[in-house]
């Protein structure tokens, strides 16, 4: 407790706290850095440096997802009623209001930020700790979505290599710390009684994990899935960042380099005995007979 502390000797929670903080710093640098070869020109960028550990670490999700979390998921989608899965859902929603409460004013989004803590308020009080999105229901307070690492896309922090973490999934360099600083924005952060936070913890995965079941199947049918989410991944993220209207130096002519890896990872691959012959130009007179 806050109370307890002494002045003179701050305790863990500082200590994470400023470990967090000083995490985001170095992310903010090494995202920044950019690196030019002998002659000065820009380094042609890898946006996947580590794909070779981070498809282990995706083979030890989906594994661990194919017999514990789908099946888990499954069970309490088919099983479970669903207006008590719409107050689950909603419960976990509104906790996650103060992270991007927090996030729209470091963003300078004041309007946004005021509509979302008036949501937090009416579903907090009126809406039995937000079981009921009261807020939805007829009122101007549009619903939003911010987070650190958005926070640090807005002021003009790139993502960084791709990174697939365990049991979490995918992030960025960018991304991955600063989970650890919206971590400390979560109201079950500050809640320490017993059993409660672990519980609650399992249950928002499992809330999180039935909405995305209806993709299982489309991800069943792709030719590689882990370049399927992490390019769904990357686009998402670049949309919110910009709140899905990015400028166009960072459309596909240069950083939405994860559409033409999808492309060329479906691209059927010819054959060394296959004659390929260069396209003809009907425009140039010296390619024709």
């Amino acid at each position: 407790m806050f109370f307890g502390t002494s002045r003179s000797a701050p305790g863990p929670l500082y200590s994470r706290l400023a470990a967090g903080l000083a995490l985001l710093a170095v992310t903010a640098f090494l995202s920044g850095c950019a690196t030019t070869q002998a002659d000065g020109t820009p380094r042609p960028r890898n946006p996947d440096p580590f794909e070779k550990v981070n498809r282990g670490v995706f083979r030890f999700n989906d594994t661990l997802d194919r017999y514990a979390l789908r099946p888990a998921a499954t069970v309490y989608r088919d099983y479970t009623p669903k207006i008590v899965q719409t107050g689950v859902g909603n419960f976990f929603d509104n906790l996650g209001n103060p992270t991007t409460i927090i996030n729209q004013f470091l963003q300078g989004k004041f309007k946004e930020g005021t509509q979302d803590t008036g949501r937090f308020l009416l579903n907090t009080t009126l809406g039995w700790g937000g079981v009921i999105d009261v807020a939805s229901g007829g009122t101007n307070l549009p619903k939003h979505n911010e987070d650190s690492g958005q926070t640090l896309g807005w002021w003009g922090v790139p993502p960084g290599p791709y990174l697939v973490l365990p049991f979490l999934g995918p992030a960025t360099l960018r991304d991955a710390p600063a989970r650890i600083a919206d971590d400390f924005t979560q109201p079950f952060r500050w809640y320490n009684a017993g059993s409660e936070r672990w519980i609650s913890l399992g249950l928002s995965f499992l809330d999180r994990r039935v909405q995305y079941l209806p993709l299982d199947q489309t991800l069943a049918r792709t030719y590689d899935p882990y370049v399927f989410v992490r390019d769904a991944y990357l686009q998402r993220r670049l949309y919110l960042v910009f709140d899905g209207n990015p400028p166009q130096s960072k459309l596909p002519a240069d950083d939405d380099w994860e559409a033409e890896a999808l492309k060329e990872s479906e691209e059927p691959v010819a054959d060394e005995g296959d004659a390929v012959e260069p396209p003809t130009d009907e425009s140039n007179p010296t390619q024709k007979q």
